[in-house]
């Protein structure tokens, strides 16, 4: 730009819009440190025959990358509907489901559809820091309720608050990140009722992203489609299905839903490659998926462990452990990095949250923060 160019361009250029001035984009720290666990990765990879199908699957897809690929992805979506049927005892249709890049997309699309100006998306906190973004992204008005000390909700007052802000759209993760907290089946159908009395028919997605590592006993919200027309599903193949990098998500809904999103949707959104991926994934489904009775039962050793060191810990049906609380949580988290451990400075303050990875780092985690712990105390 030149003198005189930058004497007339206005002030705050570019012309940004003014809500997002000043705004850093989101994301967790990516440093190269030994032991990584602040991003709720599996810290298993899929093994050679698995990458060997994908290796073949992508170069398939390659020699017809000059076409575009299946807009509908209709492979894909009958796929992951035989995949989540598994989940409940009712079938599951091509129809009923839905792909993105990543549930991140997923989320944004279905904010896209039902939000908007004039219209309200709403939660309960603390809860997913990436809602409120997507609210603001589609120029949603959003609304924040609150938990209950054990992060459960208080349906009087989830129930409350959606009677009087109406909304098109309640966003309730289950597991609940960053807590760890599952819904009980009787929560979700109380605001799926409530919520369907509201002005617009407001619909509740029901975030299962780390669904897969909910506890025995736990059921999975796909079980009640059946019931309520405006429930919608979502998960991921990020967390429990080890392709973080793929950025595949996806949900299920009634048609009506999913034919609502396809109009929001940009033109050929999930690439050929993309596809091709994820269905190789599927096809090796057990084997992904074959480590996550091991991390559940590395969680649930770390929650006890956490709590035997005089620590609070919320019960988890993730691959994560939010525990606390101290007085500078950030001291904290920076003598464990200083230790070669990265975890999430997240949530309330007070709190941390430890992804769940391998025996060996997890034991890393424990002598690094049992060195910590040990400052603290030296220090009070």
């Amino acid at each position: 730009m030149t003198s005189s160019e930058a004497a007339s361009a206005p002030t705050g250029w570019p012309p940004l819009r003014e809500e997002l001035r000043g705004l850093e984009p989101y994301g967790a720290p990516q440093l190269d440190v030994p032991v990584q666990l602040n991003v709720n990765e599996n810290p298993y990879g899929p093994s050679a025959e698995c990458v060997a199908d994908i290796a073949t699957a992508v170069a398939e897809a390659a020699g017809s990358l000059n076409r575009y690929p299946d807009r509908e992805f209709v492979e894909l979506r009958a796929a992951l509907a035989g995949y989540l049927a598994r989940d409940t005892p009712h079938d599951i249709d091509a129809a009923q489901v839905w792909a993105a890049n990543g549930s991140n997309e997923v989320m944004l699309q279905l904010l896209q559809a039902f939000g908007g100006p004039g219209r309200v998306a709403l939660s309960f906190a603390p809860t997913y820091s990436m809602y409120p973004e997507y609210a603001r992204d589609t120029m949603t008005e959003w609304v924040q309720g609150h938990r209950e000390g054990d992060f459960s909700l208080d349906l009087d007052h989830a129930r409350d608050l959606i009677k009087e802000r109406q909304p098109s759209v309640v966003l309730l993760p289950s597991p609940n990140n960053p807590t760890g907290t599952a819904l009980p089946p009787e929560a979700v159908t109380t605001l799926c009722e409530t919520a369907a009395e509201s002005e617009r028919g407001g619909i509740v997605v029901v975030d299962e992203a780390y669904g897969e590592f909910r506890r025995s006993g736990t059921p999975s919200a796909l079980e009640l489609l059946p019931q309520h027309r405006n429930l919608v599903v979502s998960r991921t193949m990020s967390k429990a299905f080890a392709l973080a990098g793929a950025r595949v998500g996806y949900l299920a809904a009634a048609p009506e839903i999913c034919d609502a999103i396809r109009v929001v949707r940009l033109p050929y959104h999930l690439s050929a490659v993309t596809q091709a991926v994820a269905l190789a994934a599927l096809r090796h489904a057990p084997e992904l998926l074959g480590r996550v009775d091991e991390l559940r039962a590395e969680r649930d050793a770390t929650v006890s462990w956490l709590r035997g060191q005089g620590l609070t810990v919320a019960d988890s049906d993730a691959n994560f452990a939010l525990f606390g609380t101290f007085a500078d949580r950030h001291a904290v988290w920076q003598r464990l990095l200083d230790r070669g451990v990265l975890i999430r400075e997240v949530g309330p303050d007070g709190w941390l949250r430890v992804s769940i990875g391998t025996a060996e780092e997890m034991a890393t985690f424990r002598q690094a923060l049992t060195e910590v712990l040990a400052q603290e105390a030296s220090q009070s």
